[in-house]
């Protein structure tokens, strides 16, 4: 039985486990939900010796990456797979990036940084753009009234279910996917405004007015997220893994979510 070990078993990593365990993985994991402590240097190790694949789900700390900075000796010659984040490329200006363009130059430096360092060890670097899922999702939003929509005309962003990111990690484990960067993202960027829309019309209710970011009382965080404007390409995930996403627009993906609920 093949072994993979993860490294922060997180909302994405909860759903690859899941779905793997069930096709013939044995999982070890660290985080609030695994087995294995972080900081147990000696049973990390071990764990480590007998995988034969590692997964890294663990964001910078600090501005590095705490799995490098502990673990990348045990690491050598280890599959490696990373989820990393498409807010390596930075603003684009609406703009369509791939797996070429230029990295490090928006507001996430330290996942820049730490992407780096794990496409130099040769792994698998899954970018994501935002993740959505059961329990994490612009129908999650409404119905807890936190949902807003913001007056910037031209705002796009690209988005993942996170059914779409466990095929395309499983499409790379089985078919042992050479090292490089991977955008796993759907197939139609969109404004915030027109999922929040979408969410509205399926729950039955109205959408929340237009708001200019002041009005809207949103943290710095939250800002963040405005300042950036791109439109993510998939195409070589789709080339080089053999991958399509099930849910290839927000639509598709919302409503399988509230078919479930």
């Amino acid at each position: 039985m093949p072994r993979l070990f993860i490294f922060g078993l997180g909302y994405t990593a909860k759903h690859l486990a899941h779905k793997i365990s069930g096709n013939g993985w044995q999982i070890d994991a660290t985080g609030s939900d695994g087995a294995v402590h972080f900081g147990d240097r000696e049973a990390v190790q071990a764990h480590l010796a007998r995988a034969d694949a590692v997964l890294s789900s663990v964001p910078p700390a600090d501005g590095s990456d705490p799995v490098l900075d502990r673990y990348e000796s045990a690491l050598a010659r280890k599959w490696l797979a990373y989820l990393s984040s498409t807010g390596v490329y930075g603003d684009a200006d609406g703009a369509w990036v791939d797996e070429h363009a230029p990295t490090g130059t928006g507001r996430r430096t330290a996942r820049a940084q730490c992407d780096a360092r794990w496409m130099d060890l040769g792994a698998r670097v899954f970018r994501l753009p935002g993740i959505y899922g059961p329990g994490r999702s612009a129908l999650d939003k409404v119905r807890e009234g936190s949902a807003h929509r913001i007056d910037m005309p031209g705002q796009v962003f690209s988005r993942i279910h996170v059914e779409d990111i466990v095929s395309g990690l499983e499409a790379a484990l089985r078919h042992d996917a050479p090292p490089g960067a991977y955008n796993l993202a759907d197939d139609l960027p969109a404004s915030h405004n027109a999922v929040t829309e979408e969410a509205c019309r399926l729950l039955g209710t109205a959408p929340p007015p237009l708001q200019t970011m002041d009005e809207a009382g949103l943290s710095p965080m939250a800002r963040g997220f405005y300042a950036e404007n791109r439109r993510v390409a998939n195409g070589k995930a789709k080339r080089v893994l053999g991958w399509e996403p099930r849910y290839p627009t927000y639509r598709e993906g919302l409503a399988a979510i509230m078919a479930r609920a």
